[in-house]
C-alpha cells in the first residue's frame, strides 16, 4: 500500500531548523517532501495544489495553533483530518483533550518522527500510546 510507494508529506512548523531537519530525514527514508510551510496562511495557500499523502502539523505554530490549522483543513481545503498528523515536542499527555477533539489521524512525538512511522499510522498498523 503506502510502504510500497513513496509517500508524499507536506510539513507545517514555525521552527526553520527542524523544517529542515524534518525534510532530510524523512527523505532519507524514501518519502517525498512536496511542501514546506511555517505559518498557517502558507500551508492553506498551498496544501491543495501539492496533493500530499499526508500533512504533519506541530500543534505550537508560534503565535498560531495547530489544532485551529487542521480545523481549517478541514473547513477550508480537501485535506481530510485522516490524512493529517500532528507533531510536537510536547508529550501526548499533556495534549490529552486537544489531541482527541482534532481532527487529525493521529498524535507523533518529534521525537519519533520518521518515514516508517508515518507509514505504520496511515496504514494503520502503529501500535496505540
Amino acid at each position: 500500500m503506502l510502504s510500497a510507494m513513496a509517500l508524499r508529506c507536506f510539513i507545517v512548523d514555525d521552527n526553520a531548523t527542524f523544517l529542515t531537519a524534518a525534510r532530510t530525514l524523512l527523505e532519507r527514508d524514501g518519502c517525498t517532501v512536496v511542501g514546506l510551510a511555517s505559518t498557517t496562511a502558507e500551508a492553506l495557500r498551498a496544501v491543495d495544489d501539492l496533493e500530499p499523502d499526508v500533512v504533519l502539523v506541530d500543534v505550537d505554530l508560534g503565535g498560531e495553533s495547530g489544532f485551529d490549522l487542521v480545523r481549517r483543513f478541514q473547513r477550508e481545503t480537501t485535506v481530510d483530518g485522516s490524512r493529517v498528523i500532528l507533531i510536537s515536542t510536547h508529550a501526548e499527555e499533556d495534549l490529552g483533550d486537544l489531541l482527541a477533539t482534532a481532527p487529525a489521524r493521529a498524535f507523533l512525538s518529534k521525537s519519533d518522527l520518521s518515514g516508517g512511522a508515518i507509514r505504520q499510522i496511515l496504514d494503520g498498523t502503529a501500535r496505540p500510546g
